[in-house]
């Protein structure tokens, strides 16, 4: 967490655009207010997921998390230290984006910070999902000016999804770091010791299987996202339908690919050609 000499909005617009990620091709169709707006979200959960990732004792990230909390109390009483709290200031304002959702992308972020992970469970999985990425979604969802009575049950959907297309995709990356998403309770349906290194796991006959599973439950929260965004108005949800046409087409490929051994180190991604071709199916441009 710092203070930089630029000012707030060219500090988080210059991270935003330094990431190279999907996000940037949805925020086309933004207004520059709504845009900056994103620039700042996206610059907290960068931020965050950062310290995440970064070497370190899992100690000091609870700590800089911490100081995080701090920052966003700081940030709802208006009065953020943080050149990243203080581009959030104007978006929490106008839009009403809500503390607790913010939490909830660090309570994620704690998950990450330790030295292995696991889930147990369905309801763990959902839970961290729900963290991670459809509490950003329900950031997003007021910036875009989606009324949250339609916009938390879409960033719940699709925020899932997306999700779940992540872990899919980041077996080999994610076991570098010893982290595994699949749900020990699935592992051991399957009759994958849960307890294995994940290696093991990831190299077990049964594993392919398990993916498949996971993939139909993945499935499921895309077909739920499209309902969810027709119901909303057509032109305040043109940035999740983006980000979800990007996603879905390196899902597809995904299932395309399979998750047998070999397989789940080759890299699935989709061409910025492609992204582009979204974003002006949307009227980006």
């Amino acid at each position: 967490m710092e203070k930089s000499d630029q000012s707030a909005q060219e500090y988080v617009e210059a991270l935003a655009r330094k990431s190279g990620s999907s996000f940037l091709a949805g925020m086309r169709v933004l207004s520059a207010e709504r845009r900056q707006a994103m620039f700042a979200v996206y610059a907290f959960c960068r931020e965050v997921d950062d310290i995440a990732d970064e070497e370190g004792e899992p100690a000091q990230k609870r700590r800089q998390l911490g100081q995080w909390r701090g920052e966003l109390d700081l940030l709802f009483d208006g009065s953020p230290q943080s050149s990243i709290g203080e581009a959030l200031k104007p978006p929490v304002e106008r839009y009403g984006l809500r503390k607790s959702d913010f939490l909830a992308v660090i309570d994620g972020m704690e998950v990450d910070a330790q030295p292995s992970v696991r889930l147990a469970d369905e309801g763990a999985l959902t839970g961290y999902c729900d963290r991670v990425a459809c509490a950003v979604g329900r950031l997003s969802c007021a910036v875009f000016g989606v009324p949250p009575e339609l916009g938390d049950p879409l960033s719940n959907v699709l925020g899932q999804a997306l999700q779940l297309t992540n872990i899919l995709r980041d077996f080999h990356e994610d076991g570098l770091r010893d982290r595994l998403y699949v749900p020990a309770s699935l592992l051991r349906e399957h009759g994958i010791p849960d307890d294995a290194e994940v290696a093991d796991i990831l190299g077990h006959q049964a594993f392919p299987t398990v993916c498949g599973v996971l993939a139909a439950r993945t499935q499921e929260f895309y077909d739920a996202a499209e309902v969810a965004l027709a119901a909303c108005d057509r032109r305040s949800v043109r940035p999740p339908h983006i980000m979800m046409e990007v996603y879905r087409r390196i899902f597809i490929a995904l299932k395309d690919r399979g998750w047998d051994g070999p397989a789940l180190k080759t890299a699935v991604r989709v061409s910025s050609a492609r992204k582009l071709w979204i974003v002006v199916r949307h009227g980006g441009f």
